[in-house]
């Protein structure tokens, strides 16, 4: 597999799982498990590859075998899919 594969995996589960710690966190902004998971996925893949984007270190993580810049993959996952299941939540929150 390459690592940019790789990288995408891992930043996709990462966003999921930050995205349903955050619905569980704030209950204004939950949406549900599945959909806490789904935005937390979106927004962990396309928040994770704009980092690597702009971090070049984060870039090939996977396909090194430093675990220093994995862990900032799993990390900038996992803070994108939170995010963006904040932002989700409340604009539905703000529509009802």
């Amino acid at each position: 597999m390459s690592g940019i594969l790789i990288n995408l995996i891992i930043q996709i589960v990462s966003g999921a799982i930050g995205g349903n710690v955050a619905g569980s966190a704030a209950k204004n902004i939950d949406l549900g498990m599945v959909g806490n998971t789904i935005a937390g996925a979106i927004g962990g893949g396309a928040g994770g590859q704009l980092l690597g984007m702009l971090i070049p270190l984060l870039a090939n993580s996977a396909s090194t075998p430093d675990i220093g810049s994995i862990v900032g993959q799993i990390a900038g996952g996992g803070v994108a899919g939170a995010v963006l299941t904040a932002i989700v939540g409340a604009i539905k929150n703000r529509a009802a």
